[in-house]
């Protein structure tokens, strides 16, 4: 959803959900025309929050092209992630509301959190799954039982889940997601080396090891100090022109990472290194998993053979 940025009493700024916003505005707006959608209900409150704040601006990575953040994210797979984490809380607020009697998340009357959520499940339920999701793990367990209820019992939800649904079978007819990582592309290259040093089926001089990439001493130094820093997850990278905007923040990951390394005096670095990508057969790339040189412990001459 987008937000809305209001100017607060002390002066700083805070952001109300669009969706949020425009859902309260009508309920006041149209008090006594048709159901009430709960507008006080605590727990339809908090499932409604936790889409809007947690849920909404992650859910375009199922569906953006490369170079949007998602949230607080830039890598697809980590707000991929994060979309199904955020999805499990919800059902956890869903099963720990107590009594639950009635088609909809609160009972007998239809609420903002059944008109909030159920939107969104039509995504999810229909893009997860190109994902590598398991169909039947799309959707968490109560939102799943939820979902499929409200869709055949309320012949409005049916008419949402029609209307939805016939637009996204037409994006996919357009080949919306023929481009998108994770879901359209994949990396479908052999194994290198490199997946089995990250796999631990071959021994290393591990120098750093983080949740998105590894670094360790080259088996063949070409200098005092020589070490490699690679992506665990490779991700179509089995060379720099494979780069997309899909891969600028494990890029910066790899740089960053490789400074520190060439400031380590305890891998034999001294006053400065030289960090390389070699890409491809004529810049003496050996292994078709993108990594990066980081050499030093002595004055290096320019230019390299």
């Amino acid at each position: 959803a987008v937000s809305e940025t209001i100017g607060s009493g002390g002066g700083g700024i805070a952001a109300l959900p669009e969706s949020d916003t425009i859902c309260r505005y009508l309920t006041s707006k149209y008090r006594d025309v048709g159901p009430s959608f709960l507008p006080d209900d605590p727990r339809s409150n908090l499932i409604a929050r936790l889409h809007d704040v947690y849920v909404a601006p992650v859910q375009g990575c199922l569906y953006k092209p490369a170079g949007y953040p998602f949230g607080i994210h830039r890598m697809r797979k980590d707000a991929v992630a994060e979309l199904r984490k955020q999805l499990g809380i919800i059902d956890g607020a869903i099963e720990e509301g107590g009594e639950t009697d009635g088609l909809y998340l609160c009972g007998r009357e239809v609420s903002l959190a059944d008109a909030t959520l159920f939107p969104t499940m039509v995504f999810v339920k229909y893009m997860l799954p190109k994902f590598d999701v398991p169909e039947n793990e799309a959707l968490p367990p109560k939102i799943g039982a939820w979902f499929d209820a409200v869709k055949e019992g309320d012949p409005d939800f049916a008419r949402v889940y029609d209307e939805v649904h016939g637009a996204l079978e037409q994006w996919d007819a357009n080949g919306r997601w023929d481009t998108i990582w994770m879901a359209g592309v994949r990396d479908a290259a052999p194994e290198t080396i490199f997946d089995k040093i990250v796999a631990g089926d071959i021994p290393a001089s591990i120098v750093r090891d983080e949740k998105d990439l590894l670094a360790f001493e080259d088996i063949n130094p070409a200098s005092p100090a020589h070490v490699l820093v690679i992506p665990k997850d490779r991700a179509g990278l089995s060379s720099l022109r494979e780069s997309t905007p899909e891969h600028i923040e494990i890029l910066g990951k790899l740089l960053v990472a490789a400074g520190e390394i060439a400031r380590d005096e305890s891998l034999g670095f001294g006053d400065g290194a030289r960090i390389v990508i070699n890409d491809g057969k004529d810049g003496g790339q050996e292994v078709p998993h993108l990594h990066v040189h980081v050499l030093g412990g002595r004055e290096l001459t320019w230019p390299p053979g």
